[in-house]
């Protein structure tokens, strides 16, 4: 799942016109720790409850606030595991999704992504993933678990989602082995498209830290 398909218009998003007060009701008004700050579709920033406080001037534009404003975001093409590790690092209750010229897109709350890992299960088990391109009609689960189960690994999850204004879906597997180098070879070797690979050991625990280190910021 990339961050673009979790994009929704449950959270609303500043204009650079908007002012300090403004903000400071809007956040207060959806619960928000923060909010997108934009001019157009030129991403200008986040704003936080703590540092919008710091502007001294309520009626102060937000545009000329830059100190206030962090640029925290992610690409539009970038999993939902690289989402989740962002989310936790700066403690974020939404994150700006930007496309490949970093012009603004839109937002994703933290609950998206929660949703989201609830339908990929095995998050906190140790293992590798791999996303995989398909055509549709290409779709075998049958093949693909003989190629994971011939390098002597199991499939402990598989997601499914469809890409965008395409015939295509993308195929996420967790699987049982950090190490799966061997099974990335065997799927080239098929021709297979990998569209993402998360393989190592320390990424996999860096994962589960960051998810439990999420879990802990949702429920405080």
């Amino acid at each position: 799942m990339r961050a673009a398909d979790l994009i929704s218009d449950e959270i609303p998003t500043l204009e650079g016109s908007d002012n300090a007060l403004f903000a400071m009701q809007l956040l207060d008004e959806f619960k928000m720790k923060q909010l997108p700050v934009v001019d157009g579709n030129e991403f200008l920033g986040l704003i936080s409850d703590s540092s919008v406080m710091e502007i001294v001037d309520p009626e102060a534009e937000l545009r000329g606030c830059s100190r206030n404003l962090q640029m925290i975001y992610v690409q539009k093409d970038q999993h939902v595991y690289d989402m989740i590790r962002v989310a936790a690092e700066f403690q974020l209750s939404a994150i700006p999704i930007l496309d490949n010229e970093n012009k603004y897109m839109g937002v994703v709350s933290i609950y998206s992504m929660v949703r989201e890992l609830s339908h990929m299960a095995s998050v906190k088990q140790p293992g590798g993933i791999v996303v995989l391109e398909l055509n549709q009609t290409d779709y075998s689960l049958i093949e693909i678990s003989q190629i994971v189960e011939g390098n002597d690994a199991k499939i402990l999850s598989a997601n499914v989602t469809s890409v965008p204004d395409s015939q295509k879906i993308e195929l996420t597997l967790k699987l049982n082995l950090t190490n799966i180098d061997a099974i990335i070879q065997t799927f080239n070797r098929y021709d297979y498209i990998i569209s993402a690979s998360f393989h190592k050991s320390d990424f996999d625990e860096m994962i589960k830290d960051r998810y439990d280190e999420l879990m802990r910021y949702i429920n405080f």
